[in-house]
């Protein structure tokens, strides 16, 4: 089995940029919230996209513990759509209800601004 540092050097890469242009919307969504600029639907759905990416990263790690096998390797298209089906997969997640943090999240913020 042969591992490719450069193909993993860069998955990490973009997911961290992911995280970050998440984490900077979502602190973004809940300063105007707490400023009275946003609604609390918006905090929810903020709520609801960092879950998806915690979701999209745990369902991303379980999926790179499957071997590969067969007689051809991923290419890099089928390799990039994975990653794009994964997302999918995590705010389709995320929306249902998922696993309980956009909820937990939406209270203590939601909370948080009342007390404010």
């Amino acid at each position: 089995m042969k591992i490719e540092s450069n193909n993993s050097i860069n998955k990490l890469t973009v997911a961290n940029s992911k995280i970050n242009n998440s984490d900077n919307k979502f602190a973004q969504i809940l300063n105007n919230v707490e400023n009275g600029k946003e609604d609390d639907a918006k905090l929810m759905d903020a709520c609801q996209q960092l879950e998806s990416v915690f979701v999209h990263q745990m369902i991303s790690q379980m999926r790179a513990t499957i071997p590969e096998g067969g007689l051809l390797g991923k290419s890099q298209g089928e390799e990039i759509f994975q990653d794009m089906l994964d997302e999918k997969y995590a705010e389709n997640v995320s929306k249902a209800g998922g696993m309980g943090l956009a909820k937990i999240l939406y209270d203590q913020l939601s909370t948080k601004k009342q007390e404010g």
